[in-house]
């Protein structure tokens, strides 16, 4: 294929925060390129970020519905080859169901769906279509966290015994939804989020990359989740104990009071000879710890890198930041890579590097199982492998 892939957004309009990071990751490398969308439930409002990003105006839509049915008709030198999908959890199923089955690959924010039921239904459809589907959790797009899996996976830190992934911020430690803070509103919206809040929203990420990086599954695991904002129906603070498959164990915490912290998404590993240690808001380095000799920190870019991967990943020299945007535009590159197999009628490469459609139901059974324990009083529960 000698020409940018085209790509039409749902949801993502003025206002809205996750959907320009969308556009940023998915233009970084100047492969694909924004030509319709449907970017708000309000057909004014969608029209007028039509206009904000000069797109079209016959292709800037009052609805996602509106959207497939004009796009679907369109000849193949016009036709979206993928759709990105950026609206509240409650809107993730219908849309994606909707240009699956119209044959459009699919991007999509995480959580994958509202609830499990609609992750197992989407898998379904998923399959039958036989396009792509991506899931974009991001931090595991960040070049450290490449070399850390793969660290793990060349047995450097041998046995994994422990695991403690923790995910704090502090800004939703007001009742900032009950001002016009319109990410605020629906992240603590039952209707729109779903049956968790905090754990939704950020302690998937948390389970997403101990699970990327250590390969290790979640076998059972008790939760305490809190609300601590009066008035608010949806957990804000999460403590939770887990017992990996294989006998590591692990304690995840995601919390969105803790006053002063910004984005603090950070995981340490220890293994029988070593650990390590990554901190999102210094992605450029990884620690690694010995029993016998200094603690080493490897810093992004350099050729002592041991993963094929990381360097595969690394966008600049080292000394030049690389974070939350270059991670999230690695993992649209490697999506890209199969959006254009699947477009052109080729194999898929065997080696792709991206979330998927596996890791949108573990993080669904992940959310609703923590649920159901802290309803139960903190009470041991076995994570579904449906």
């Amino acid at each position: 294929m000698t020409r940018k892939l085209r790509f039409g957004m749902i949801g993502g309009g003025r206002g809205a925060f996750i959907g320009a990071v969308h556009r940023i990751a998915a233009q970084m490398d100047g492969q694909a390129e924004l030509v319709a969308g449907a970017f708000s439930s309000d057909p004014a409002r969608s029209a007028a970020s039509g206009e904000d990003l000069f797109l079209d105006p016959f292709r800037a839509y009052g609805s996602y519905v509106e959207m497939a049915a004009a796009e679907a008709k369109k000849p193949g030198g016009q036709r979206l080859d993928f759709v990105v999908i950026v609206t509240p959890n409650h809107q993730h199923f219908p849309p994606a169901k909707l240009f699956l089955e119209a044959g459009f690959n699919v991007v999509c924010d995480k959580p994958v769906t509202f609830d499990l039921k609609e992750a197992l239904a989407l898998r379904k459809i998923i399959a039958k279509s036989k396009k792509v589907f991506v899931l974009t959790h991001n931090y595991t797009g960040n070049v450290m966290v490449k070399q850390a899996r793969d660290l793990v996976r060349e047995g450097k830190l041998g046995a994994i015994r422990k695991v403690v992934v923790e995910y704090p911020q502090g800004w939703l430690s007001t009742a900032l939804e009950k001002t016009d803070q319109k990410q605020a509103a629906w992240r603590t919206d039952p209707k729109r989020s779903g049956a968790a809040g905090c754990i939704g929203d950020i302690g998937t990420h948390a389970e997403n990359l101990a699970r990327y990086i250590t390969g290790l599954e979640i076998d059972s695991l008790c939760a305490d989740l809190t609300t601590f904002v009066k008035g608010r129906q949806l957990d804000d603070d999460g403590n939770i104990l887990v017992r990996f498959k294989g006998g590591a164990k692990g304690i995840l915490h995601a919390s969105q009071i803790s006053v002063g912290e910004e984005n603090n998404l950070n995981i340490r590993i220890y293994g029988e000879k070593a650990g390590l240690e990554w901190r999102q808001e210094h992605p450029n380095q990884l620690v690694v710890k010995y029993p016998d000799r200094p603690t080493e920190i490897w810093g992004r870019g350099h050729g002592y890198l041991t993963s094929a991967t990381a360097k595969a990943a690394t966008r600049i020299p080292a000394g030049h930041p690389e974070g939350y945007l270059e991670a999230f535009g690695n993992i649209y590159r490697e999506a890209f890579r199969a959006i254009r197999a699947e477009v052109s009628g080729k194999a898929q490469p065997k080696d792709l590097d991206f979330p998927t459609i596996a890791d949108g139901v573990e993080g669904m059974a992940f959310i609703e199982t923590t649920v159901k324990s802290s309803k139960a009083g903190a009470r041991w529960m076995k994570l579904p492998k449906p």
